[in-house]
């Protein structure tokens, strides 16, 4: 080979080997770049629900069923790849352009571009130490089976195969459940989904979309993955029939239809008042002031709805809030049901004295039908005895009081409300 040949060479190689380490170097500062792109858009936008951390206690995030998702786990259950392992970017970027149905987290396709989604769903992998440990494992999609009364009874016969009964009901709205009350991995409250509301399913209502909760299941909640239990052919059927279950949304029925549905719920409620009850204490959101919480506002073990959270409301004072158990000692199970009605709709405790109208909403929920506060006692009365001896309220010093009524009244300062965490009571053992 001549001299100018090799020459020629080392000049390619060099040239080559330039634009490679070039490449890498841009690919590189891609990469830094979209992070501190994607804290900006956190930041902006996911803080509140999901905290500054990322672990799914920001500060609404009490007040949600499901909780926020903790992203310092790596756990997500919407996932188009194999059990125990992380979800593909593309999972994530669908939860974040479409939202999560029947939860809080909404879709920001038209409030995030395509590059700020993108920034956004790489910082959020960054906060799991786990994130990059394996590689997602995309579940090979077939085309699936398409719906038939002989798929969509194939179906019904996995269903009860798979004893999705014991969860979901006979009928996919709870009927006849073993297991009605639920915890995620994080001991938050997990409602089993309304099989015939498809709107509710936070990974979609298409039968690709329920095929793939069965087959890769629901990381950090009780669903598993069937796909070591059933063949991909009854995973189909299973899909189908689940598609086949949806009811009639409200917002399609006419007004005849819509003073049936509500009629059927009345009955249906009245026929079981504790169930009625428990949902309208969830919805009331009494388990938010009546549940202590640890620093990261999880509720302690065992003590849900025993009280003791502690609650500062500038000028007034502290106020310790109430043990709802059915404890005899030190909670709701030497009350009559009277008495209980009354704290609800009027604020007025055993010994005569009346709380204020805030954070306890006595005023709203003096509104509440016969029915509904029966039903509430009802479910109380179920709630298992936990012994939380809660002090009284303590009232500040009176100039204190008089000057935080002045700047309230006269200078017109919103009074701080406090929510502390730990239990003010003294707690003994749940029995």
């Amino acid at each position: 080979m001549t001299l100018t040949k090799r020459m020629r060479r080392y000049a390619c190689v060099f040239v080559l080997q330039t634009a490679f380490v070039g490449g890498l170097a841009w690919l590189t500062n891609i990469g830094a770049g979209a992070q501190p792109r994607g804290k900006a858009v956190y930041d902006a936008h996911c803080v509140e629900c999901h905290g500054a951390s990322g672990k799914g206690d920001g500060p609404s995030a009490a007040y949600l069923i499901p909780r926020p998702r903790d992203f310092t786990t790596g756990k997500y259950k919407i996932r188009s790849t194999e059990s125990g392992t992380p979800p593909s970017d593309e999972d994530l970027i669908g939860s974040v352009r479409r939202g999560l149905y029947g939860t809080a987290m909404p879709g920001w396709d038209r409030l995030l571009s395509d590059t700020e989604i993108g920034d956004v769903v790489q910082y959020v992998k960054s906060l799991s130490p786990q994130s990059g440990a394996q590689p997602a494992k995309p579940i090979a999609i077939g085309d699936g089976l398409p719906s038939s009364p002989a798929s969509i009874a194939r179906g019904q016969q996995a269903y009860d195969k798979l004893q999705c009964g014991k969860c979901h009901g006979t009928d996919g709205r709870g009927t006849g459940a073993v297991a009605t009350t639920f915890e995620d991995d994080w001991r938050m409250p997990l409602r089993a989904a309304d099989l015939t509301e498809p709107w509710t399913f936070h990974g979609g209502a298409t039968s690709r979309d329920i095929y793939l909760r069965f087959r890769s299941g629901m990381t950090g909640t009780p669903m598993p993955s069937f796909a070591d239990a059933a063949s991909e052919a009854e995973m189909w059927d299973l899909a189908n029939y689940v598609v086949s279950l949806g009811r009639k949304p409200i917002w399609s029925m006419d007004a005849a239809e819509v003073q049936q549905f509500y009629t059927h719920l009345d009955a249906k409620a009245k026929a079981d008042p504790v169930r009625r009850g428990a949902q309208l204490v969830d919805t009331l959101g009494c388990g938010l002031c009546h549940s202590p919480v640890d620093q990261e506002k999880r509720v302690l073990p065992g003590m849900r709805l025993a009280g003791g959270m502690l609650i500062r409301i500038v000028p007034f004072g502290d106020f310790p809030t109430g043990n709802l158990t059915s404890d005899k000692a030190t909670g709701l199970g030497d009350w009559t049901n009277d008495e209980i009605k009354r704290v609800i709709t009027k604020g007025i405790l055993r010994d005569g004295s009346r709380l204020l109208p805030f954070p306890m909403d006595y005023g709203s929920f003096s509104t509440l039908t016969p029915d509904d506060l029966d039903a509430i006692v009802a479910y109380l009365r179920t709630v298992p005895a936990v012994s939380n001896k809660v002090p009284a309220a303590s009232r500040p010093f009176l100039p204190v009081y008089l000057w935080g009524k002045f700047k309230m009244l006269i200078l017109g300062s919103d009074p701080p409300m406090v929510f502390f965490a730990g239990n003010a009571g003294a707690k003994g053992t749940p029995r």
